[in-house]
C-alpha cells in the first residue's frame, strides 16, 4: 500500500483528496495537515511514502516545508507540490528543494493518482539503483485547456451558454488586454458575432454563469481564484468584467 499524506489549507479539497485516495486499492491515507507546521509533524510522525503539499499555507508555506524536510536525512517521503499558480520561478524553487512533481490546480484526480503511483514506483527503483529519484514536472496545458479548467474549477457548468461564452471572453482578453475596458462596445459584440447571437444575450449568459457558480457553493475554488480568505463567506459576486479580468490575470501570472 502507498501511504499518502495530504497538506493543504483548503479543507474541502483535502476531503475530496481523501475520498479519492481511499477509493484506490493500492493507497491509504497516512495523515492530513492544514498548515505547514502540521505538515512537518505528519511527515515526521507518520513517515508517508508520498506527500501532497500545497505551496500557499499558513505558518509555513510549501517551499519552507520542502526545505525543512530536505535537511532531515531520515525522511524519505516523496513530495508532489499542488498549486494554483504556475510561476516559473516558484516551479524552479520547488524542484530545487526536492519536489518530485509540480501539479497545477485545478487538476484531474485520476491523473494525480497516476502521479502518486509514478513517484512511488520510481522511489522504489531508485532505492535499488542510485538512491536518488528523477524530478518530473507535470506537463503544461494549452491556454484553452487552462481556461476551461479554471472555469470548471469555480463551478460554471459546461451545459450552459455562459460556459462557452466565458471561455471565449477570457481568450479574447488574453489576446488583447484592452478589450477588458470595452466589454460592451467590443467584447460582447465580438462573442455575439462568433456565436450568431446578440451582445445583450452574451452579457446575460455570462452573468447567469457567474451567479450559478456562486450558488453552487464552490467557495474554496472561488476564494482561491480571487485571493479571498478560505475561512469566511464570499464577500460579493463580481461583475462580468471583473470575473473575466481575474481569470485573465491568473493565466498571465502563470505565463511569466
Amino acid at each position: 500500500m502507498i501511504r499518502v499524506a495530504v497538506a493543504d489549507d483548503n479543507k474541502e479539497l483535502v476531503e475530496v483528496l481523501i475520498e479519492h485516495i481511499e477509493e484506490q486499492e493500492d493507497m491509504e491515507i497516512a495523515g492530513t495537515a492544514h498548515n505547514g507546521e502540521e505538515a512537518l509533524e505528519v511527515v515526521e510522525q507518520e513517515q508517508p511514502e508520498v506527500l501532497l503539499l500545497d505551496i500557499i499555507m499558513p505558518h509555513r508555506d510549501g517551499l519552507s516545508v520542502l526545505t525543512a524536510l530536505k535537511n532531515k536525512h531520515n525522511i524519505n517521503t516523496k513530495i508532489i507540490m499542488l498549486t494554483a499558480f504556475g510561476h516559473e520561478d516558484v516551479t524552479k524553487k520547488a524542484v530545487e528543494y526536492g519536489a518530485a512533481y509540480y501539479v497545477l490546480k485545478p487538476f484531474d484526480m485520476e491523473a494525480l493518482m497516476a502521479n502518486i503511483r509514478d513517484v512511488h514506483r520510481e522511489s522504489l527503483n531508485s532505492q535499488v539503483l542510485t538512491g536518488t529519484i528523477p524530478v518530473k514536472i507535470a506537463a503544461q496545458q494549452s491556454m484553452e485547456e487552462r481556461i476551461k479548467d479554471i472555469i470548471q474549477y469555480v463551478g460554471i457548468p459546461s451545459h450552459i451558454k455562459g460556459y462557452v461564452y466565458m471561455q471565449e471572453a477570457v481568450k479574447l482578453v488574453m489576446e488583447d488586454m484592452h478589450m477588458i475596458n470595452a466589454v460592451t462596445k467590443q467584447l460582447y459584440p465580438e462573442i455575439a458575432r462568433k456565436f450568431q447571437t446578440t451582445p445583450s444575450r452574451v452579457e446575460r449568459a455570462l452573468r447567469h454563469a457567474i451567479v450559478v457558480a456562486w450558488d453552487r457553493g464552490h467557495t474554496h475554488a472561488i476564494s482561491d481564484l480571487f485571493g479571498w480568505s478560505q475561512d469566511s463567506a464570499l464577500p460579493y459576486k463580481p461583475s462580468n468584467s471583473e470575473f473575466i479580468a481575474v481569470v485573465s490575470d491568473r493565466l498571465r501570472t502563470e505565463q511569466i
